[in-house]
């Protein structure tokens, strides 16, 4: 019998996370060693989950099958492709970081208006998080996939109410209520769509009579599945559903700016860095894999609906005053391009969407925890309490600006690799809409570097007079993280090696091929 990595890689850090949770309330210290140690070895094993992986071996690898609830045929069914490899790799990578960011972030305060923070609480909930995430990103059995899609939503629900930004903390009356607001609507937006995928998915077995997804590729290989058209599409409406309330698309997304606004720095990386990236995945791997062609079908409201992210969300974020809401916003227009991409239907553009996942993981990482760093030495998140600070703090004035060029997909840095592959997939297929979804790139310049100039530049700010720069942990935390950005901008190739494969595997479920370029006739001259 073959080891079981997969299931190891995300049984970690679950046992980590009861470990953590175990610790002695008096040894916070030692439950914060604890969950580093358990994501640090984390990270291990989804390096040799990517090093096992053959990029031009079979559609999904290292897998498992086991019976779990035989009478209702569902077993524990798990593999990756190269798509699935790469984000979990995303996923083992930054949460040693949201840890390292978060240390303090959980500590008792002493004020009179905070509530208990319970230390061992935070670090378990986040290293639960990444156990029901990397089942995510490896689950082939529906079922499986749809019980952690939502278990999910328990410890994210208790890391956004209970462990709140410390900007408001002794200061805001409203700041419980504010966390509490943004909690409840994240998770009744994200219980709704789940909701109407498990409709879908009993619909889905009913139809196809398994759970299993290389059994119901197999069925439509022979011509056995019997699907109607309108059967499909109400199906796929299910599963799209739940995915764009995760992903988030626009009109759906209004839970994410809440979410991200009231939680800590690390929080909001960990929400909008890797757990809304199992939305975008899933419409890779469950819509377009079980329903191509009523994929097509709704591939022209897709694109508006991504067209509308994208500009909406730009627009928003360059009228912003809160550094996190503006973080939030520039997400809901980058996962836009990311929609875009794998709706596009071309190689190109699924390619940029999958390195868009991994790259903005990375870019929304180094800027949303480097203006953690600078809220927390403020205690505000108003851009206009801020000015100067690169006077003060040129190190952490620095990183900031990295990582806001990141986000802005500055050529040199990853995001731009995967935004252009996005680009010029939509426009090979969809002219007009590649046309229109690159004025959010003149707008993400904008929101950019407007942000940076109002928080860094100018006069020095009396508050801001006294800032120190980055400790040494904090640089630890994002130095890595530009690194990243800096290598896989100049050099894709490891990524799109192990995304490649899988992405013209999905092609094929949808029967779609690249269009050929029209070059027009030139007629020699006479």
């Amino acid at each position: 019998m073959n080891f079981p990595l997969l299931t190891v890689t995300a049984a970690l850090p679950a046992a980590g996370a009861i470990l953590t949770a175990a610790v002695p309330a008096a040894r916070r210290t030692a439950a914060k060693w604890l969950a580093l140690l358990v994501s640090l070895a984390t990270l291990a094993l989804a390096a040799l989950v990517a090093i096992r992986f053959e990029p031009g071996g079979a559609r999904y690898q290292l897998t498992e099958s086991h019976a779990w609830i035989p009478d209702f045929g569902v077993r524990y069914e798990v593999g990756v492709d190269g798509i699935g490899v790469a984000l979990i790799a995303l996923t083992a990578l930054l949460i040693p970081f949201i840890i390292a960011a978060g240390w303090h972030d959980a500590d008792p305060l002493e004020t009179k208006s905070s509530r208990w923070r319970p230390t061992q609480g935070f670090f378990a909930l986040i290293l639960m998080v990444e156990a029901m995430v990397i089942i995510s990103f490896a689950a082939t059995d529906v079922f499986v996939f749809y019980v952690f899609f939502e278990a999910m939503l328990i410890p994210m629900y208790f890391l956004i109410g209970g462990f709140g930004d410390r900007a408001h903390a002794g200061t805001d009356e409203n700041a419980a209520a504010q966390r509490s607001y943004a909690a409840v609507k994240f998770l009744l937006y994200n219980l709704a769509g789940g909701l109407i995928m498990l409709a879908a998915v009993i619909g889905l077995y009913v139809v196809a009579g398994t759970f299993s997804l290389q059994e119901i590729a197999d069925l439509r290989a022979a011509g056995k599945l019997d699907m109607a058209t309108n059967t499909e599409r109400l199906l796929f409406l299910g599963f799209f559903f739940a995915f764009a309330v995760k992903a988030p698309l626009w009109p759906l997304h209004t839970w994410l700016p809440n979410a991200m606004g009231e939680s800590t720095a690390p929080v909001a990386v960990l929400i909008t860095a890797v757990v809304d990236k199992v939305g975008t995945f899933a419409m890779l791997r469950f819509c377009l894999g079980l329903f191509p062609e009523a994929s097509k079908w709704a591939t022209p409201v897709v694109l508006v609906l991504a067209l509308i992210s994208i500009v909406y969300g730009a627009l928003l974020a360059v009228g912003q005053r809160d550094i996190k809401r503006l973080v939030a916003y520039a997400s809901i227009s980058h996962f836009g391009f990311i929609i875009l991409g794998i709706f596009a239907m071309t190689s190109q553009g699924q390619s940029g969407a999958t390195l868009y996942m991994v790259n903005h993981g990375l870019s929304t990482a180094a800027l949303m925890l480097v203006a953690g760093f600078l809220i927390s030495r403020r205690g505000s998140r108003l851009i206009a309490d801020y000015g100067g600070v690169q006077k003060v703090a040129p190190v952490l004035a620095g990183t900031f600006l990295i990582g806001g060029l990141a986000t802005l997909s500055l050529p040199g840095l990853a995001p731009f690799v995967s935004e252009f592959l996005v680009l010029v997939g939509t426009f090979a297929r969809y002219p007009v809409v590649g046309i229109i979804a690159t004025f959010g790139i003149v707008l993400a310049a904008l929101y950019t570097l407007v942000l940076y100039q109002r928080t860094m530049t100018g006069p020095v700010k009396e508050e801001v007079r006294s800032m120190p720069d980055l400790r040494l942990r904090e640089v630890l935390v994002v130095a890595p993280l530009i690194a990243l950005l800096i290598f896989l901008g100049v050099y894709p190739k490891p990524l799109t090696e192990i995304v490649n494969p899988a992405v013209q595997h999905t092609m094929s479920d949808v029967n779609e091929k690249d269009p050929k370029p029209t070059v027009p006739t030139v007629e020699a001259a006479k």
